[in-house]
């Protein structure tokens, strides 16, 4: 966690205020769940695009000082996905997932697993919610089995892969949006 983030109570939720303005990232004090909110200055079937086409998945996702290898990226119903990030040429992380249910342009289900932290398994859902200004508001879902598991997901660097990664996706929306003009 950045010496930045700091939590405050609202309601049941711990709400944690993070390095990068419009991101929001929350944990549960009760329910081993973490929630991350951002809002886009893109249409939202340009944001679902961008997380299911992997030419712009490796754009995008994760921190800047990491590279996507993907093996298989099958976003769809019933689909799976694998990739290694790798640093400098060399493998840091491998992720994998099962996709449980897709809706063009409003919501992906999926599992999410880090080899690396085998207990962590957590199940996603992310919505995509169209407003106005063609604007689009992505919130995240995730739920682990037990809050050790959502405090080594929370320890583990997420917080800056979000952070870096939504603002790169930021970049890629815009230029896509200018290519599309």
């Amino acid at each position: 966690m950045s010496s930045r983030m700091s939590s405050r109570m609202s309601s049941r939720m711990s709400s944690m205020a993070t390095d990068s303005p419009g991101t929001t990232i929350e944990a549960d004090p009760d329910v081993p769940t973490v929630r991350i909110v951002r809002e886009f200055d893109a249409p939202r079937e340009l944001v679902y695009r961008a997380h299911v086409e992997p030419e712009l998945v490796t754009q995008w996702l994760g921190p800047h000082s990491i590279d996507m290898d993907i093996e298989v990226w099958d976003l769809r119903t019933g689909g799976e996905y694998r990739y290694t990030a790798t640093r400098d040429g060399e493998e840091v992380a491998h992720f994998y997932g099962s996709v449980h249910r897709v809706t063009p342009n409003e919501r992906i289900v999926q599992t999410f697993g880090f080899e690396e932290m085998p207990e962590a398994v957590s199940l996603d859902t992310v919505v995509f919610h169209e407003l106005p200004g063609g604007r689009t508001r992505l919130e995240a879902l995730s739920v682990v089995y037990d809050f050790e598991s959502r405090a080594g997901m929370l320890a583990s660097g997420m917080e800056v892969g979000v952070n870096e990664g939504y603002d790169a996706l930021d970049t890629l929306l815009a230029r896509l949006t200018g290519a599309a003009e």
